[in-house]
């Protein structure tokens, strides 16, 4: 497969991932104890919409400027890893939920970092 097909098949590949993964997340965060709903919930969801949002973007933009919205996606996932970690510390979540969440996470992460190869390597002039 020609590199630039395995690139928009990984860019394609993301959005069900992607979709799978937020779905996956908003039956976690109506599970949260009623405050953390609306405090930490209310800020996953946020950070999961723009992640969302920057991998509708990346297959409608010019290729030299992907890079930087594969870069918002990469820095939303570690937001969330990191809201992950204090909802699974602070008990709000048990581990079964935050190992498959984690997963999903790690399998949307790869792809990102595959692209974010791809469009470094190919953005240099």
């Amino acid at each position: 497969m020609e590199n630039n097909e395995k690139k928009k098949e990984n860019e394609l590949v993301l959005i069900p991932k992607a979709e799978r993964y937020v779905q996956y997340m908003i039956e976690v965060i109506l599970k949260l104890p009623r405050t953390e709903k609306f405090n930490i919930g209310n800020e996953y969801k946020v950070s999961m919409y723009k992640m969302l949002s920057y991998i509708m973007y990346v297959s409608k933009i010019p290729q030299e400027d992907r890079l930087n919205y594969i870069n918002y996606i990469d820095a939303e996932l570690n937001v969330q890893r990191i809201f992950l970690r204090i909802m699974y510390k602070n008990k709000w979540i048990d581990e079964k939920k935050f190992k498959v969440s984690i997963d999903l996470i790690y399998e949307i992460g790869k792809i990102v970092g595959g692209l974010t190869k791809y469009y470094a390597k190919n953005n240099k002039k």
